[in-house]
């Protein structure tokens, strides 16, 4: 009835698996679990309670999220594919029993959603959990206004054939590509479908890690969505950027942008990060690949 797909690297998946199973053998539901570690420089998924209903798989090269998520998929011997980040745990215990009416639903895609700790600690780790709280923490009736710009693979129920129709499907190790198939959904119209079912992210990358990332995601978005029909109806990164195209001032704003870079930079890393400026480095930096 329900595979549960968790791609892993680096990150102690146990936890996760553990809290599944229990929900699901509480539920007395047909279910697998497969997680797939994407050739982690260190071993550190060791599932003791191993049974007919858990699988572990391993990538000998790094494949990254995206092809790693499309080998488990067609491993899954279901047709509802549950997929889960590895570093995430279900907010209560009542997760799997939630998406399990829209098992049979007209509903192809249902986002659970997520959340962050109320504080964080750790300053070498502000600017992922603060992006997190204030732009990807929502409630379900904030994200049904308009879904696509919230789809979070890290959290989704989705019907294997779509999944399988509107991954990614090049071999290169592209980030942040959730965006690319939340546009694939949004320009076949596939319905979704956003519930209060959240899962709590822990595995926060570092400031500069977070950073790093982040424009490499811009890069993906430049590569393969600026030009897209109706992409800004999705993503406001990209709505800006075409809006600055459209004034014929992107290239113009990409050098200015130049001069105020490491002056941005110094407060994004910062114990405490102004968003705003975030969103400029990032949009200044797209105009930039413009220009190059």
């Amino acid at each position: 009835m329900l595979s549960l797909l968790i791609p892993t690297y680096n990150y102690n998946v146990e936890p996760l698996v553990l809290e599944l199973q229990k929900q699901a053998e509480a539920l007395g539901i047909a279910y697998e679990i497969i997680v797939c570690d994407d050739a982690s420089n260190e071993k550190q998924n060791i599932i003791s309670d191993f049974n007919q209903f858990i699988h572990f798989e391993n990538n000998d090269t790094n494949l990254g999220r995206t092809q790693t998520r499309l080998k488990l998929a067609l491993k899954a011997k279901f047709d509802n594919l549950l997929f889960l980040d590895a570093d995430v745990l279900p907010e209560q215990n009542n997760f799997l029993a939630t998406y399990l009416p829209f098992l049979s639903s007209t509903y192809s895609v249902v986002c659970g959603g997520c959340s962050y700790e109320e504080k964080s600690n750790n300053a070498t780790q502000i600017l992922r959990w603060k992006y997190g709280k204030e732009r990807e923490e929502k409630k379900a009736s904030v994200r049904n206004k308009n879904p696509y710009s919230s789809v979070f693979s890290g959290n989704i129920l989705i019907k294997k054939e779509l999944f399988l129709k509107y991954n990614f499907n090049e071999t290169a190790n592209w980030y942040g590509m959730d965006i690319y198939f939340a546009y694939q959904l949004f320009a076949n119209n596939v319905p979704v479908k956003h519930l209060d079912n959240a899962v709590i992210h822990l595995g926060l990358e570092t400031n500069e890690v977070f950073l790093k990332k982040s424009l490499e995601s811009v890069v993906s978005r430049h590569t393969f969505l600026a030009e897209q029909p109706n992409i800004e109806k999705i993503n406001s990164l990209l709505k800006h950027y075409k809006t600055l195209k459209k004034m014929g001032i992107a290239k113009l704003f990409g050098k200015t942008f130049s001069l105020f870079k490491p002056a941005l930079e110094r407060n994004i890393l910062s114990k405490n990060p102004n968003l705003l400026y975030f969103d400029i480095y990032r949009l200044g930096y797209l105009c930039n690949l413009e220009n190059n």
